[in-house]
């Protein structure tokens, strides 16, 4: 519990059925009620979709928004005594922290198998709906040789010294970290940020804030998602862009995909619905909603953007863990906090 009540102190908000391989669109079920979703999306991206989902499902929906971290946090106070019936959050680590403490029911493999297994629980007990890769955003000008940066080691060279901008407070950052743990251990973790702590990087509130200051050229590389390079080029022009991202090796932790995602409460009363709605949002009409509202990446195969220029998730040259061990986020902050990088 206290692991998930750290991020709730710490991560912002961004908040029997026809399960056919179109995600149920359409379907019905005889169940009574409301259907309660605890959504950690944010309700301006995702509220449309969810409207979508109601009539989708057949049966009255409620939308409980707030912060992932602070709703999954909620779920394991409640326990069992828990109304919720559907937890969808934007990280897999609040998931994966549920999933560990037996909260969430396994999910038919019909619905499972429509993404692949390296973005779901290995148990079934949740699926990724969207995911988002971590990148370097780059001043062209100021690092005319990014290509050849592979690993994120790389950006501890002196000559990036007061040029690197981060998030600290941003859960992304927070679980590119968690990856970084459970990938070199604890003392190859702190070691790695103790020395991008030496380099004195500039730290900003937020990734759009990152990017902003790549693109100003205030700073020369960035940490962030892809997704923000992506909706400021649509937003301005790629001519108003000077930014450009950058994709690491995918045996490198700096090049994680992270991914949004769902599971059905093991304590729900109504299954079916609950079911039902996790096929729905990954049929091909909530796929594209993802990808072209915020291009996030989809997981079903051949879903693609008709608005971003998004390589298929298949082809991206990704690092992948098993995303339950991103729930570590309590120790994470703690050594986060140690380096003086918080």
């Amino acid at each position: 519990m206290s692991l998930v009540a750290s991020l709730a102190a710490c991560s912002p908000s961004e908040g029997s059925t026809d399960s056919s391989a179109d995600g149920g669109a359409g379907a019905t079920t005889a169940e009574d009620g409301t259907l309660l979703i605890y959504s950690g999306r944010n309700e301006n991206l995702v509220e449309p979709l969810l409207e979508q989902l109601e009539d989708a499902v057949g049966v009255a929906v409620e939308v409980r928004y707030a912060s992932t971290s602070e709703l999954a946090a909620q779920l394991l106070e409640e326990g069992d005594a828990s109304d919720a019936d559907i937890f969808f959050g934007q990280d897999a680590g609040a998931l994966g922290a549920l999933a560990k403490a037996g909260m969430l029911a396994e999910l038919d493999g019909s619905v499972t198998d429509l993404v692949p297994e390296a973005y779901r629980d290995s148990d079934g007990r949740w699926v990724a709906t969207s995911g988002r890769a971590r990148v370097l955003a780059y001043d062209p000008e100021q690092v005319p040789e990014i290509e050849e940066i592979t690993v994120i080691d790389q950006i501890l060279d002196p000559e990036y010294a007061g040029t690197v901008g981060y998030a600290p407070s941003n859960a992304s950052f927070h679980a590119f970290v968690t990856a970084l743990r459970v990938e070199r251990g604890e003392d190859g973790a702190r070691q790695w940020l103790e020395d991008f702590a030496a380099q004195d990087p500039q730290a900003y509130e937020n990734n759009n804030a990152v990017l902003d200051a790549v693109d100003g050229g205030q700073v020369a590389l960035g940490l962030i998602n892809h997704y923000y390079w992506f909706q400021k080029v649509a937003e301005l022009g790629e001519d108003e862009v000077s930014a450009e991202i950058h994709f690491l090796d995918n045996d490198d932790p700096g090049a994680l995909v992270n991914v949004a995602g769902a599971g059905v409460l093991a304590s729900t009363d109504m299954p079916e619905a609950a079911a039902a709605a996790i096929a729905f949002l990954l049929s091909d009409d909530a796929q594209r909603f993802f990808a072209d509202e915020t291009a996030e990446y989809p997981v079903v195969e051949g879903i693609t953007s008709s608005t971003f220029d998004l390589e298929p998730l298949a082809e991206l040259d990704a690092h992948q863990i098993d995303l339950n061990d991103l729930d570590s986020l309590d120790e994470t902050l703690a050594l986060l906090d140690e380096v003086g990088l918080t």
